[in-house]
Protein backbone atom coordinates (compact mmCIF):
# COMPACT_ATOMS: atom_id res chain seq x y z
CA UNK A 1 0.00 0.00 0.00
CA UNK A 2 1.17 3.52 -0.78
CA UNK A 3 1.46 5.58 2.37
CA UNK A 4 0.29 9.19 2.24
CA UNK A 5 3.04 10.49 4.50
CA UNK A 6 5.47 8.86 6.91
CA UNK A 7 8.36 11.32 7.16
CA UNK A 8 7.96 12.84 10.64
CA UNK A 9 8.54 10.44 13.58
CA UNK A 10 6.04 11.91 16.06
CA UNK A 11 2.43 10.88 16.44
CA UNK A 12 0.32 13.78 17.68
CA UNK A 13 -2.33 12.60 20.07
CA UNK A 14 -0.86 9.15 20.71
CA UNK A 15 -0.83 7.59 24.13
CA UNK A 16 2.90 8.16 24.74
CA UNK A 17 4.02 10.35 21.81
CA UNK A 18 6.31 7.63 20.47
CA UNK A 19 4.17 6.31 17.62
CA UNK A 20 3.11 8.08 14.47
CA UNK A 21 -0.13 7.30 12.67
CA UNK A 22 -0.05 6.06 9.09
CA UNK A 23 -2.47 6.76 6.26
CA UNK A 24 -3.23 4.81 3.09
CA UNK A 25 -5.63 5.74 0.31
CA UNK A 26 -6.27 2.73 -1.91
CA UNK A 27 -7.85 3.16 -5.36
CA UNK A 28 -10.47 0.62 -6.33
CA UNK A 29 -13.71 -1.05 -5.27
CA UNK A 30 -13.89 -1.23 -1.48
CA UNK A 31 -15.36 -4.75 -1.58
CA UNK A 32 -12.33 -6.14 -3.38
CA UNK A 33 -9.89 -4.08 -1.28
CA UNK A 34 -11.43 -5.19 2.01
CA UNK A 35 -11.25 -8.81 0.84
CA UNK A 36 -7.45 -8.42 0.77
CA UNK A 37 -7.27 -7.05 4.33
CA UNK A 38 -6.68 -9.17 7.41
CA UNK A 39 -9.70 -10.18 9.46
CA UNK A 40 -10.27 -8.24 12.71
CA UNK A 41 -7.61 -5.71 11.69
CA UNK A 42 -9.29 -2.27 12.04
CA UNK A 43 -10.70 -0.68 15.18
CA UNK A 44 -13.66 1.14 13.66
CA UNK A 45 -15.28 2.25 10.42
CA UNK A 46 -16.30 5.88 9.88
CA UNK A 47 -17.65 6.55 6.42
CA UNK A 48 -20.03 8.48 4.19
CA UNK A 49 -21.51 5.87 1.87
CA UNK A 50 -23.35 6.78 -1.34
CA UNK A 51 -26.93 7.80 -0.66
CA UNK A 52 -27.99 6.02 -3.86
CA UNK A 53 -29.85 9.08 -5.16
CA UNK A 54 -27.88 9.58 -8.37
CA UNK A 55 -26.74 12.94 -7.00
CA UNK A 56 -25.75 15.31 -9.82
CA UNK A 57 -25.98 12.34 -12.16
CA UNK A 58 -22.90 10.81 -10.51
CA UNK A 59 -22.49 7.14 -11.38
CA UNK A 60 -20.95 6.39 -7.98
CA UNK A 61 -24.16 7.48 -6.25
CA UNK A 62 -26.43 4.98 -7.97
CA UNK A 63 -24.64 1.62 -7.91
CA UNK A 64 -26.54 0.06 -5.00
CA UNK A 65 -23.28 -0.62 -3.12
CA UNK A 66 -24.65 0.91 0.10
CA UNK A 67 -27.64 -1.46 -0.03
CA UNK A 68 -25.49 -4.51 -0.77
CA UNK A 69 -25.24 -6.83 2.23
CA UNK A 70 -21.96 -8.18 0.80
CA UNK A 71 -20.43 -4.70 1.16
CA UNK A 72 -21.10 -4.70 4.86
CA UNK A 73 -20.16 -8.37 5.30
CA UNK A 74 -16.75 -7.45 3.93
CA UNK A 75 -16.60 -4.60 6.46
CA UNK A 76 -17.79 -6.91 9.23
CA UNK A 77 -14.91 -9.32 8.54
CA UNK A 78 -12.15 -6.71 8.85
CA UNK A 79 -13.43 -4.82 11.89
CA UNK A 80 -12.49 -6.09 15.35
CA UNK A 81 -15.12 -7.56 17.67
CA UNK A 82 -16.69 -4.63 19.51
CA UNK A 83 -15.62 -2.17 16.81
CA UNK A 84 -18.09 0.60 15.96
CA UNK A 85 -19.38 1.49 12.52
CA UNK A 86 -20.60 5.04 11.83
CA UNK A 87 -22.06 5.67 8.39
CA UNK A 88 -23.91 8.70 7.00
CA UNK A 89 -27.07 8.07 5.03
CA UNK A 90 -29.73 9.98 3.15
CA UNK A 91 -33.06 10.68 4.81
CA UNK A 92 -34.93 8.88 1.99
CA UNK A 93 -32.63 5.88 1.65
CA UNK A 94 -31.13 5.42 5.12
CA UNK A 95 -33.44 2.55 6.03
CA UNK A 96 -32.24 0.31 3.21
CA UNK A 97 -28.60 0.88 4.13
CA UNK A 98 -29.25 0.27 7.83
CA UNK A 99 -31.05 -2.99 7.03
CA UNK A 100 -28.09 -4.17 4.91
CA UNK A 101 -25.68 -3.33 7.74
CA UNK A 102 -27.82 -5.26 10.23
CA UNK A 103 -28.26 -8.21 7.86
CA UNK A 104 -24.46 -8.40 7.52
CA UNK A 105 -24.22 -9.20 11.24
CA UNK A 106 -23.77 -5.79 12.88
CA UNK A 107 -25.84 -4.77 15.89
CA UNK A 108 -27.59 -1.42 15.39
CA UNK A 109 -26.80 0.60 18.50
CA UNK A 110 -28.22 4.03 17.74
CA UNK A 111 -28.78 6.71 15.15
CA UNK A 112 -27.00 10.07 15.30
CA UNK A 113 -28.90 12.93 13.70
CA UNK A 114 -26.87 15.77 12.11
CA UNK A 115 -29.27 18.72 11.90
CA UNK A 116 -28.53 21.82 9.85
CA UNK A 117 -30.31 24.94 8.68
CA UNK A 118 -28.66 25.41 5.30
CA UNK A 119 -30.77 22.97 3.31
CA UNK A 120 -33.23 24.11 0.66
CA UNK A 121 -36.39 22.55 -0.78
CA UNK A 122 -35.95 20.81 -4.10
CA UNK A 123 -39.54 20.53 -5.27
CA UNK A 124 -40.19 24.14 -6.22
CA UNK A 125 -43.16 26.28 -5.21
CA UNK A 126 -46.12 26.46 -7.54
CA UNK A 127 -49.21 28.32 -6.36
CA UNK A 128 -48.18 27.74 -2.78
CA UNK A 129 -47.71 24.02 -3.27
CA UNK A 130 -44.64 21.81 -3.45
CA UNK A 131 -43.57 18.20 -3.56
CA UNK A 132 -40.70 18.12 -1.04
CA UNK A 133 -39.85 19.32 2.44
CA UNK A 134 -36.76 21.37 3.17
CA UNK A 135 -33.91 18.93 3.94
CA UNK A 136 -32.46 19.70 7.36
CA UNK A 137 -30.81 16.52 8.63
CA UNK A 138 -28.62 13.58 7.71
CA UNK A 139 -28.90 10.38 9.76
CA UNK A 140 -25.79 8.47 10.81
CA UNK A 141 -26.17 4.80 11.63
CA UNK A 142 -24.24 3.64 14.69
CA UNK A 143 -23.60 -0.10 14.67
CA UNK A 144 -21.19 -2.41 16.47
CA UNK A 145 -19.73 -5.82 15.71
CA UNK A 146 -20.96 -8.26 18.37
CA UNK A 147 -18.50 -9.87 20.78
CA UNK A 148 -18.49 -12.52 23.46
CA UNK A 149 -18.30 -11.72 27.14
CA UNK A 150 -18.26 -8.30 28.78
CA UNK A 151 -17.19 -4.99 27.31
CA UNK A 152 -14.33 -4.86 29.81
CA UNK A 153 -13.06 -8.28 28.76
CA UNK A 154 -13.35 -7.38 25.07
CA UNK A 155 -11.46 -4.13 25.60
CA UNK A 156 -8.67 -6.07 27.29
CA UNK A 157 -8.27 -8.28 24.21
CA UNK A 158 -9.19 -6.02 21.28
CA UNK A 159 -9.26 -2.49 22.71
CA UNK A 160 -12.79 -2.00 21.36
CA UNK A 161 -16.38 -2.14 22.55
CA UNK A 162 -16.85 1.19 24.32
CA UNK A 163 -17.00 4.81 23.17
CA UNK A 164 -14.68 7.59 24.36
CA UNK A 165 -17.39 9.47 26.25
CA UNK A 166 -15.19 11.83 28.28
CA UNK A 167 -13.20 12.82 25.19
CA UNK A 168 -16.44 13.92 23.49
CA UNK A 169 -18.32 15.63 26.32
CA UNK A 170 -19.92 18.94 25.39
CA UNK A 171 -18.21 21.72 27.34
CA UNK A 172 -20.37 24.80 27.59
CA UNK A 173 -19.43 27.90 29.58
CA UNK A 174 -20.90 26.26 32.67
CA UNK A 175 -19.48 22.79 32.02
CA UNK A 176 -15.77 23.08 31.31
CA UNK A 177 -14.71 20.09 33.37
CA UNK A 178 -11.45 19.67 35.30
CA UNK A 179 -10.52 20.60 38.86
CA UNK A 180 -10.72 23.91 40.68
CA UNK A 181 -9.36 25.36 43.91
CA UNK A 182 -11.00 28.02 46.07
CA UNK A 183 -10.45 29.34 49.58
CA UNK A 184 -13.23 28.93 52.09
CA UNK A 185 -13.77 29.96 55.67
CA UNK A 186 -12.16 27.75 58.26
CA UNK A 187 -14.49 25.20 59.89
CA UNK A 188 -16.61 26.93 62.51
CA UNK A 189 -15.84 30.43 61.23
CA UNK A 190 -18.61 32.82 60.22
CA UNK A 191 -18.67 36.20 58.53
CA UNK A 192 -20.00 37.69 61.78
CA UNK A 193 -16.74 36.70 63.51
CA UNK A 194 -14.70 38.42 60.80
CA UNK A 195 -16.74 41.60 60.72
CA UNK A 196 -18.59 40.52 57.60
CA UNK A 197 -15.65 41.51 55.43
CA UNK A 198 -13.57 38.33 55.06
CA UNK A 199 -10.91 38.28 52.40
CA UNK A 200 -9.51 34.96 51.07
CA UNK A 201 -5.91 36.16 51.32
CA UNK A 202 -6.34 36.76 55.06
CA UNK A 203 -7.01 33.14 55.96
CA UNK A 204 -9.30 30.24 55.34
CA UNK A 205 -8.63 26.82 53.91
CA UNK A 206 -8.21 25.65 50.33
CA UNK A 207 -10.98 23.52 48.85
CA UNK A 208 -10.35 21.35 45.79
CA UNK A 209 -13.29 20.21 43.72
CA UNK A 210 -14.35 18.89 40.36
CA UNK A 211 -16.07 21.13 37.87
CA UNK A 212 -18.94 19.82 35.80
CA UNK A 213 -17.28 17.36 33.41
CA UNK A 214 -19.33 18.43 30.42
CA UNK A 215 -22.55 17.04 29.04
CA UNK A 216 -22.76 13.42 27.94
CA UNK A 217 -22.56 13.18 24.13
CA UNK A 218 -26.02 13.01 22.57
CA UNK A 219 -27.33 11.34 19.45
CA UNK A 220 -28.04 14.80 18.01
CA UNK A 221 -25.48 17.04 16.31
CA UNK A 222 -26.41 20.39 14.82
CA UNK A 223 -24.78 23.18 12.81
CA UNK A 224 -25.34 26.01 15.29
CA UNK A 225 -27.42 28.01 12.82
CA UNK A 226 -30.20 30.31 14.01
CA UNK A 227 -32.75 28.20 12.16
CA UNK A 228 -31.81 25.17 14.24
CA UNK A 229 -31.10 26.77 17.62
CA UNK A 230 -34.30 28.83 17.54
CA UNK A 231 -36.26 25.60 17.17
CA UNK A 232 -35.18 24.40 20.62
CA UNK A 233 -36.78 25.80 23.78
CA UNK A 234 -34.87 27.12 26.76
CA UNK A 235 -35.18 24.62 29.59
CA UNK A 236 -33.97 24.18 33.15
CA UNK A 237 -33.71 21.23 35.48
CA UNK A 238 -33.10 20.98 39.20
CA UNK A 239 -30.65 18.85 41.14
CA UNK A 240 -31.58 15.19 41.71
CA UNK A 241 -30.06 14.05 44.99
CA UNK A 242 -28.47 10.63 45.36
CA UNK A 243 -31.05 8.03 46.34
CA UNK A 244 -33.93 9.77 44.52
CA UNK A 245 -36.08 7.13 42.84
CA UNK A 246 -36.99 7.81 39.23
CA UNK A 247 -40.57 7.25 38.10
CA UNK A 248 -41.48 3.79 36.90
CA UNK A 249 -42.96 3.36 33.45
CA UNK A 250 -46.46 2.71 34.73
CA UNK A 251 -46.47 5.57 37.24
CA UNK A 252 -47.94 9.02 36.52
CA UNK A 253 -45.36 11.46 35.21
CA UNK A 254 -43.05 8.74 33.94
CA UNK A 255 -40.64 9.61 31.15
CA UNK A 256 -39.38 6.06 30.62
CA UNK A 257 -39.91 3.95 27.53
CA UNK A 258 -41.12 0.36 27.84
CA UNK A 259 -41.65 -1.64 31.01
CA UNK A 260 -39.32 -0.19 33.61
CA UNK A 261 -39.65 -0.42 37.35
CA UNK A 262 -37.67 2.69 38.18
CA UNK A 263 -34.35 2.94 39.98
CA UNK A 264 -32.52 5.26 42.33
CA UNK A 265 -29.99 7.89 41.29
CA UNK A 266 -26.57 6.69 42.44
CA UNK A 267 -25.10 10.18 42.84
CA UNK A 268 -26.16 13.82 42.90
CA UNK A 269 -27.09 14.96 39.39
CA UNK A 270 -26.41 18.64 38.85
CA UNK A 271 -29.06 21.05 37.62
CA UNK A 272 -28.79 22.42 34.12
CA UNK A 273 -30.28 25.23 32.10
CA UNK A 274 -30.08 26.87 28.71
CA UNK A 275 -31.19 26.09 25.20
CA UNK A 276 -32.22 22.52 24.51
CA UNK A 277 -29.69 22.67 21.64
CA UNK A 278 -26.93 21.86 24.14
CA UNK A 279 -25.26 19.40 21.79
CA UNK A 280 -22.07 19.22 19.76
CA UNK A 281 -22.52 21.49 16.79
CA UNK A 282 -20.73 21.76 13.47
CA UNK A 283 -21.62 23.70 10.34
CA UNK A 284 -21.28 22.30 6.85
CA UNK A 285 -17.80 22.33 5.29
CA UNK A 286 -16.52 25.78 4.36
CA UNK A 287 -14.57 26.53 1.20
CA UNK A 288 -11.37 26.86 3.27
CA UNK A 289 -11.98 23.46 4.85
CA UNK A 290 -12.76 21.81 1.52
CA UNK A 291 -9.66 23.19 -0.22
CA UNK A 292 -7.13 22.98 2.62
CA UNK A 293 -3.95 21.29 1.40
CA UNK A 294 -4.89 21.61 -2.28
CA UNK A 295 -2.81 24.64 -3.32
CA UNK A 296 -1.21 22.58 -6.08
CA UNK A 297 -4.62 21.89 -7.66
CA UNK A 298 -6.20 24.27 -10.17
CA UNK A 299 -9.49 25.86 -9.10
CA UNK A 300 -12.51 24.77 -11.07
CA UNK A 301 -15.94 26.29 -11.51
CA UNK A 302 -18.15 24.22 -9.30
CA UNK A 303 -21.74 25.28 -8.70
CA UNK A 304 -23.86 22.20 -9.33
CA UNK A 305 -23.26 20.58 -5.96
CA UNK A 306 -25.55 23.27 -4.56
CA UNK A 307 -28.31 23.07 -7.18
CA UNK A 308 -31.84 22.19 -6.25
CA UNK A 309 -32.03 18.73 -7.78
CA UNK A 310 -28.50 18.04 -9.00
CA UNK A 311 -29.55 18.09 -12.64
CA UNK A 312 -30.90 21.56 -13.40
CA UNK A 313 -27.46 23.09 -13.98
CA UNK A 314 -28.67 26.31 -12.33
CA UNK A 315 -27.01 27.77 -9.23
CA UNK A 316 -29.06 27.58 -6.07
CA UNK A 317 -29.73 30.55 -3.84
CA UNK A 318 -26.81 29.39 -1.71
CA UNK A 319 -24.47 30.02 -4.66
CA UNK A 320 -25.72 33.46 -5.67
CA UNK A 321 -22.98 36.05 -5.28
CA UNK A 322 -20.53 33.56 -3.78
CA UNK A 323 -17.18 32.24 -4.88
CA UNK A 324 -17.75 29.06 -6.87
CA UNK A 325 -14.15 28.18 -7.77
CA UNK A 326 -13.10 25.09 -5.85
CA UNK A 327 -10.02 22.91 -5.85
CA UNK A 328 -11.90 20.10 -4.15
CA UNK A 329 -14.58 19.08 -6.61
CA UNK A 330 -16.20 16.36 -4.52
CA UNK A 331 -19.89 17.28 -4.08
CA UNK A 332 -20.53 15.98 -0.56
CA UNK A 333 -17.53 17.02 1.58
CA UNK A 334 -18.11 16.59 5.30
CA UNK A 335 -16.66 19.19 7.71
CA UNK A 336 -13.40 18.29 9.43
CA UNK A 337 -14.67 19.24 12.89
CA UNK A 338 -17.61 16.86 12.58
CA UNK A 339 -15.44 14.00 11.35
CA UNK A 340 -12.86 14.59 14.11
CA UNK A 341 -15.64 14.36 16.69
CA UNK A 342 -16.96 11.10 15.25
CA UNK A 343 -13.48 9.59 14.91
CA UNK A 344 -12.62 10.58 18.48
CA UNK A 345 -15.88 9.11 19.77
CA UNK A 346 -15.41 5.56 18.48
CA UNK A 347 -11.69 5.03 17.84
CA UNK A 348 -9.32 3.82 20.58
CA UNK A 349 -6.21 5.96 21.09
CA UNK A 350 -3.64 4.83 18.56
CA UNK A 351 -6.28 2.78 16.70
CA UNK A 352 -6.97 2.47 12.97
CA UNK A 353 -9.98 3.94 11.15
CA UNK A 354 -11.27 2.40 7.92
CA UNK A 355 -13.29 4.42 5.40
CA UNK A 356 -14.57 2.24 2.52
CA UNK A 357 -15.94 5.35 0.73
CA UNK A 358 -13.13 7.86 1.17
CA UNK A 359 -14.20 10.51 -1.35
CA UNK A 360 -11.97 13.55 -0.87
CA UNK A 361 -10.50 12.23 2.39
CA UNK A 362 -12.37 14.06 5.16
CA UNK A 363 -12.35 10.99 7.44
CA UNK A 364 -8.64 10.43 6.81
CA UNK A 365 -7.87 14.06 7.53
CA UNK A 366 -9.81 13.82 10.79
CA UNK A 367 -8.13 10.56 11.79
CA UNK A 368 -4.62 11.99 11.43
CA UNK A 369 -5.55 15.14 13.35
CA UNK A 370 -6.86 12.89 16.14
CA UNK A 371 -3.69 10.76 16.18
CA UNK A 372 -5.33 7.69 14.64
CA UNK A 373 -4.13 5.69 11.64
CA UNK A 374 -6.24 5.52 8.51
CA UNK A 375 -7.04 3.20 5.63
CA UNK A 376 -9.28 4.51 2.88
CA UNK A 377 -10.78 3.01 -0.28
CA UNK A 378 -11.90 5.16 -3.20
CA UNK A 379 -13.44 4.00 -6.47
CA UNK A 380 -13.33 7.32 -8.38
CA UNK A 381 -9.77 7.92 -9.57
CA UNK A 382 -10.15 11.71 -9.71
CA UNK A 383 -10.73 11.89 -5.94
CA UNK A 384 -7.72 9.80 -4.91
CA UNK A 385 -5.06 12.54 -5.36
CA UNK A 386 -7.37 15.06 -3.67
CA UNK A 387 -7.78 12.78 -0.66
CA UNK A 388 -4.05 12.10 -0.43
CA UNK A 389 -3.18 15.79 -0.60
CA UNK A 390 -5.70 16.75 2.09
CA UNK A 391 -4.49 13.98 4.39
CA UNK A 392 -0.85 14.90 3.79
CA UNK A 393 -1.69 18.47 4.86
CA UNK A 394 -3.32 17.05 7.99
CA UNK A 395 0.02 15.50 9.01
CA UNK A 396 1.61 18.96 8.86
CA UNK A 397 -1.23 20.48 10.88
CA UNK A 398 -1.10 17.66 13.44
CA UNK A 399 2.63 18.14 13.91
CA UNK A 400 2.10 21.87 14.45
CA UNK A 401 -0.67 21.21 17.01
CA UNK A 402 1.53 18.67 18.79
CA UNK A 403 4.50 21.07 18.90
CA UNK A 404 2.32 23.89 20.26
CA UNK A 405 0.93 21.64 22.98
CA UNK A 406 4.35 20.24 23.89
CA UNK A 407 6.92 23.07 23.77
CA UNK A 408 10.55 22.06 24.41
CA UNK A 409 11.75 22.58 27.99
CA UNK A 410 13.70 25.75 28.73
CA UNK A 411 17.49 25.23 28.70
CA UNK A 412 19.03 24.73 32.12
CA UNK A 413 21.49 27.33 33.41
CA UNK A 414 25.04 26.04 33.81
CA UNK A 415 25.91 27.46 37.23
CA UNK A 416 29.51 26.19 37.09
CA UNK A 417 30.06 28.01 33.81
CA UNK A 418 28.93 31.26 35.44
CA UNK A 419 31.27 30.72 38.37
CA UNK A 420 34.18 29.98 36.05
CA UNK A 421 33.49 33.16 34.13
Amino acid sequence: MEAVNSAVPVEPGSADGSLRPTAFVLPGDCRALMADMDADSVDCIVTDAPYELGFMGSSWDSTGVAYDVETWRAAYRVIKPGGFLLCFGGSRTYHRMACAIEDAGFEIRDQIMWIYGSGFPKGGNRDGKGTCLKPAHEPIVMARKPFKGSVLANEAVHGTGAMNIDACRIHGDDAQGGTYTVKRLKPGATLEKTGGNWRPEEGGVEYHGEMKPGRWPANVIHDGSDDVVDGFPVTASGIMKAGTRRSAQDHPGSVCYGTFGGDAASADTYGDSGSAARFFYCAKASKADRDEGLDAFDPQAFVQFQTGNGESGKPSSLSDGRETQYRNTHPTVKPTALMRYLVRLVTPIGGTVLDPFTGSGSTGKAAILEGRSFIGCELTEAYVPIARARIAAAFVQADAEHAAANPPPAPQIDMFAEIAA
